[in-house]
């Protein structure tokens, strides 16, 4: 069995996160009651509940940038994370980092992008060309 990375947290309105999640980022939903509603997030699960969301703040350095603390996303292939990238463009996603390179020319080379949820829960998601490039040092 391929392992699964799980993730709960919490929502205030789960019409809302449907909408998000499902509409929007285009993850397929999974089980829900009338408190809870989990999605397949590219291949991983996660479980919105509802209740308060993570109190995050701007306080992750990386490179010349400040990025939201605690945050959670996931990582694509480059030709994918372009096609999310454009997805939530032309859905209006206020980004709080754009869409762009990051460690160009290094090891490590990525593309990422960082946005919240409706609910203020920070999002990351970067793009590689190549898998071996994630650890790289």
């Amino acid at each position: 069995m391929q392992s699964i990375f799980h993730l709960a947290f919490n929502v205030t309105n789960l019409a809302t996160a449907r909408a998000f999640y499902g509409d929007v980022l285009g993850c397929r939903e999974g089980r829900s009651t009338e408190t809870w509603v989990d999605f397949d997030f590219f291949g991983h699960q996660i479980s919105l509940h509802l209740g308060t969301p993570f109190n995050t703040e701007l306080s992750g350095h990386v490179g010349d940038k400040l990025v939201p603390m605690p945050h959670f996303g996931i990582i694509l292939g480059l030709q994918d994370w372009q096609a999310l990238a454009d997805r939530l463009t032309h859905a209006g996603t206020a980004f709080v980092l754009p869409p762009q390179a990051r460690f160009a020319g290094e090891p490590g080379e990525q593309w990422t992008m960082f946005f919240l949820d409706p609910f203020g829960n920070p999002i990351e998601i970067k793009g590689f060309s190549n898998s071996e490039a994630i650890y790289a040092q």
